[in-house]
């Protein structure tokens, strides 16, 4: 476990809470692991009937933390990365996922919740994908789910173009459940993992096994993430993270 993943069971509910505010809750590998871990704990623990994901500070997370990448693209650490294995653990998960999210959900903070089953969000709160952005390619199925949910024009947007995606519109596309004031957010969040603590847990499964194509999105992860870990090896992403760490705008007309 790491200090920056907090994890406690009560009523029926498991609470993850991201703990590194000062880096805006960006994920590392031990965080990852930690979360990873904490899920397939609650997957066979007859005590959890729900999970709430949160995260303190002003964003719900940063996403990967782009040292992790770096490394990788330089062929310093190994590219089968923890990020993915979380990636893979929260597409298997059968009880119900509610997220409340607030400020910023950049990377896997925002394609993590495509496999959540309610998700909350504060007025505040920006959608962002910038996998492209980073040379990289969209994961955690999400080049398949979020078309699927928001439609193409929209999602290719995102991907493509690095547009954010604000709180009233994702409740309008349907990515979101509700625009929550942020002092609310969390109350609001686990009032309703209350209530699904309350519902029958096989029929709850259940209902989440129908509304899922897990065939389809296990294979959407397998294929992204091959494509993910060649893109970390080019010159494109090399340029990206480069230019990142040097503050200025990556310019990949000379690696084309």
């Amino acid at each position: 476990m790491t200090e920056h993943v907090k994890t406690e069971i009560s009523d029926g509910m498991l609470t993850i809470t991201l703990q590194r505010p000062e880096k805006k809750n960006a994920l590392t590998g031990a965080m990852y692991n930690a979360l990873s871990d904490a899920l397939n704990k609650a997957k066979v623990d007859p005590s959890v009937r729900v999970i709430l994901f949160q995260g303190d500070g002003d964003s719900f997370t940063a996403g990967n933390d782009l040292a992790d990448f770096a490394s990788q693209a330089r062929g310093e650490s190994a590219v089968d990365s923890p990020a993915h294995h979380f990636i893979e653990t929260i597409s298997e998960v059968d009880k119900p996922i509610v997220a409340a999210v607030q400020g910023n959900a950049v990377g896997v903070g925002t394609t993590m919740l495509l496999h959540c089953d309610l998700v909350y969000v504060s007025e505040n709160v920006k959608l962002i994908t910038p996998f492209v952005n980073l040379a990289l390619v969209p994961e955690a199925a999400s080049s398949w789910l979020l078309p699927l949910r928001i439609g193409h024009a929209r999602a290719y947007a995102m991907f493509a173009l690095g547009e954010q995606m604000e709180a009233s519109a994702a409740v309008a596309c349907g990515l979101a459940n509700a625009v929550v004031p942020q002092a609310e957010l969390r109350k609001k969040a686990h009032a309703a993992a209350i209530t699904l603590t309350k519902r029958p847990a096989g029929a709850l499964k259940l209902t989440k096994k129908l509304m899922r194509d897990h065939e389809r999105i296990a294979a959407q992860i397998s294929e992204e993430s091959e494509l993910f870990k060649e893109r970390l090896k080019t010159p494109e992403a090399r340029e990206a993270f480069a230019a990142f760490a040097e503050r200025r705008p990556p310019d990949f007309s000379k690696v084309a």
